[in-house]
């Protein structure tokens, strides 16, 4: 899944029921106290947040603040995409920055605690020591929760995609499973409030899509759909099968963070453009007026074709912005992509080897192979995928926190 943040030299949490063992096994308030406590306090919290991770959480907090700031400058307050874009990126970590802030009241809460744990006063020493438990489970909570917030920021702050459906084997029946996984995504956005724009799609001879091509934006978008790049495989009895039997087809999906156009610059003379009349069904327009638009990135040989409209200005502006997807995901593989294993392949040959999830009509159920779990194929294709996504995210996470 997506490469997690690099945090060299982290040796991992001690066992957090141990801990909290460990702490409640004071001596009674008239009894001596242990030399070591606060040693082993101390050192338990040092473990579960080190000191790389500390400065990382420092670096986002005055990201935060800086981002504030730059709000009330008038060029940028004047510019409402850079405010969009601002808004977008204190949203994604205002949850890590919220609990790193508290993390640290509770920190400095510890050492006064501590402090009166080790004073020469019996009775607020007996109450540090009464209190120091709970605010120990806090701080646990607190260090596992901001963990994982830390490995999931840059996802979150990646408001729109696009999102890539071909069909894969099995000819007309693949067409039409392609389309009614197109249509599963467009439900999805819906029931998620997300914005969907239609950029490119080819009919297929039967019905459903040979591939087709959307713009998904919205607060978590790449989050949830991030997931959904790979091969997806659909075993059923086509309606144009007399004898019953169950034919396996396939569908390829891709899903690109649409990066800024400052972060995905192209030079215009890399690109070859060239302007001819649509082809297909669409009406007089078609084969008459010049609005269809092929771009080729000449230092890659990435090639985008856009038909959608009959505006050609509108067929332009949509094919740049594809194209800069594709260029910069292309960028981000050859630098090992910051945020991971970026949809590598996710288009692939369309083989049935290559799948990451299962449709069995028969049975009523998707499996996911990553998560090695069924759910009701009937919710998904509805765009119930909110169960699916928190497995996959789930697992995602704990492989990060795995690496950390």
């Amino acid at each position: 899944m997506r490469r997690p943040l690099s945090l060299c030299g982290y040796g991992g949490p001690r066992t957090p029921i141990r801990a909290r063992r460990d702490v409640q096994r004071l001596p009674p308030h008239n009894a001596p106290l242990a030399v070591d406590f606060t040693t082993h306090l101390l050192d338990r919290i040092i473990i579960t947040l080190p000191d790389n991770l500390r400065r990382t959480l420092d670096e986002i907090l005055a990201e935060d603040t800086a981002l504030e700031r730059s709000l009330h400058e008038p060029e940028i307050a004047s510019d409402h995409r850079k405010v969009r874009t601002i808004g977008q990126r204190r949203r994604a970590i205002q949850s890590t920055v919220d609990a790193w802030r508290e993390f640290l009241a509770k920190e400095r809460e510890r050492e006064d605690l501590l402090a009166l744990r080790a004073g020469g006063d019996r009775d607020l020493a007996a109450m540090a020591a009464e209190e120091l438990p709970p605010l120990e489970a806090a701080i646990d909570a607190l260090a596992a929760g901001i963990r994982t917030q830390l490995v999931t920021s840059d996802d979150r702050a990646i408001g729109s995609v696009m999102l890539e459906v071909r069909m894969g084997v099995g000819g007309d029946e693949a067409a039409l499973w392609a389309g009614e996984l197109f249509e599963m995504y467009r439900k999805f956005a819906e029931l998620r409030g997300w914005r969907w724009e239609l950029l490119d799609m080819k009919p297929g001879d039967v019905g459903g899509i040979t591939h087709a091509i959307a713009n998904v934006v919205g607060e978590g978008v790449w989050s949830e759909l991030g997931y959904e790049g790979g091969t997806h495989q659909v075993k059923r009895v086509p309606a144009t099968e007399a004898a019953g039997r169950i034919h396996t087809s396939t569908a390829t999906v891709a899903v690109m963070p649409e990066p800024e156009e400052v972060d995905a610059t192209l030079d215009p003379a890399e690109v070859k453009e060239i302007i001819t009349t649509a082809q297909g069904p669409g009406g007089q327009n078609v084969n008459k007026v010049a609005t269809a638009v092929h771009l080729i990135h000449l230092p890659t040989g990435l090639e985008v074709r856009m038909q959608e409209t009959r505006s050609q200005t509108q067929n332009r502006e949509k094919a740049w912005r594809l194209l800069r997807a594709r260029v910069h995901e292309r960028r981000q593989q050859e630098a090992h992509a910051k945020r991971g294993e970026l949809r590598r392949s996710m288009i692939g040959s369309g083989d049935r080897a290559e799948k990451i999830r299962t449709y069995r009509w028969k049975e009523n159920v998707a499996v996911d192979h990553r998560v090695e779990r069924s759910f009701n194929l009937q919710t998904l294709l509805g765009g119930g995928l909110d169960t699916l996504v928190r497995e996959l995210a789930a697992k995602d996470i704990e492989e990060r926190l795995a690496s950390l």
